[in-house]
């Protein structure tokens, strides 16, 4: 996410075949079973969250990843189904993503991954089941079915993808963000902010 700093271990080769590697691996090391699809599906939401503006959200208050009942909001006021399946998808992959690479913040803050994993696990269970009725949708709904009831297994997968690949500290927004929310660091909290971006803690997310 952002400008990652350890150019020579992701930006040689493709990030897509980067992360499936990993992947792949971790799921393997977990004698975990995940279908091809699914596989995909978090390798592409990895690459794409390798990018800070895909991960912040700009708001009136600055880039900020919001909380997630902030974003289940949002399907109230969606428009379309298509809107409303596209602010889900997003909720769970902000879940999964969050409660994979920082779940020792969550356990040391007043929101836990269970929280993360019910949120984002209901999102997912709501796309699988609105899109399975569609001969378009089947396929992604199954991807999104084996995301909500493997939530907390994938959670393992992406923490061990984190821990060997040491892959939040290879982005400088990404380990201010982490500092900022392990530790409450002012110093971290006005690099964020000069780079656009208003920390804000996870234990927002309840509000």
């Amino acid at each position: 996410m952002g400008h990652i700093t350890s150019a020579h271990l992701i930006t040689d080769m493709n990030i897509r075949e980067y992360f499936r590697d990993t992947v792949c691996t971790a799921v393997a090391k977990q004698q975990l079973t995940v279908n091809e699809e699914t596989i995909i599906y978090i390798v592409n939401m990895l690459a794409s969250f390798m990018r800070s503006e895909t991960l912040f959200e700009k708001t009136a208050d600055g880039h900020v990843i919001r909380a997630l009942a902030m974003i289940y909001a949002d399907t109230i006021n969606a428009e379309t189904t298509l809107e409303k399946h596209r602010v889900l998808q997003r909720l769970g992959d902000i879940a999964l993503f969050i409660s994979g690479l920082f779940s020792y913040s969550l356990y040391r803050s007043l929101v836990d991954v269970d929280y993360y994993a019910a949120m984002g696990g209901n999102a997912y269970a709501h796309l699988a089941d609105s899109m399975r009725h569609s001969y378009r949708g089947q396929t992604i709904s199954m991807v999104f079915s084996e995301l909500s009831r493997k939530f907390m297994a994938l959670v393992d997968v992406l923490a061990e993808i984190n821990e060997n690949c040491n892959l939040a500290s290879d982005s400088d927004i990404l380990r201010l963000y982490e500092l900022w929310l392990k530790t409450g660091n002012q110093r971290a909290a006005k690099l964020l902010q000069q780079n656009g971006i208003q920390p804000v803690s996870v234990t927002a997310s309840r509000q």
